[in-house]
């Protein structure tokens, strides 16, 4: 019995002095370019839909009018379109992040769903306002507008159903159109 408790307890303290070691002296896996840990995935998945779920508004304070969703797709042209891509452009920064920034724009392989339209809209906006820890998903809650955190989530939320053309040109990478100029004065 005095055997078994004595492995026990070295097993205690040797099992984490190894992996200690492992993570000090070893070549844990760092890079963008490596392969995952073991069960990397669901520890990070796990927690972070728990608190999604817990946290996010379950009805948006706005509506998916055209002028939301324009201002929303301006919004996703100036900061988010750099990791994220538009639609048909794939961003040159995000194919290169751990994990990849997903095409917001694209349809998923397999199904009809277009970035993350098959989430609600409190869900994107939870991660806009948030951001992701572990991932290059910053937080914009201190540079964004509630209203526009909202309008963007909602634009994604509908990136699946037809869309104003001033919104397909902005999430397409396409400038906006140019105001008409003021009539000249005589």
């Amino acid at each position: 019995m005095g055997r078994f408790i004595l492995g026990l307890i070295l097993g205690a303290v040797l099992a984490p002095l190894a992996v200690l070691g492992w993570f000090r002296f070893g070549q844990p896996p760092v890079a963008v370019a490596d392969p995952p840990l073991l069960l990397e995935r669901w520890f990070t998945s796990v927690p972070l839909h728990a608190r999604i779920d817990r946290e996010m508004v379950k009805t948006p304070p706005i509506e998916a009018n055209e002028d939301n969703l324009d201002a929303g797709a301006q919004i996703y042209s100036d900061r988010c379109a750099v990791c994220h891509g538009f639609h048909g452009k794939p961003s040159a920064i995000g194919a290169h992040m751990y994990p990849l920034a997903p095409p917001l724009w694209e349809k998923h392989k397999n199904k009809n769903v277009v970035g993350v339209s098959d989430d609600p809209p409190g869900e994107t906006y939870w991660k806009v306002s948030n951001g992701i820890r572990l991932t290059a998903m910053p937080a914009f809650n201190q540079t964004l507008t509630d209203t526009q955190m909202w309008q963007v989530s909602l634009l994604l939320a509908n990136a699946d159903k037809p869309l104003p053309p001033e919104v397909i040109g902005l999430v397409s990478g396409e400038p906006p159109a140019a105001a008409p100029a003021p009539p000249a004065k005589k």
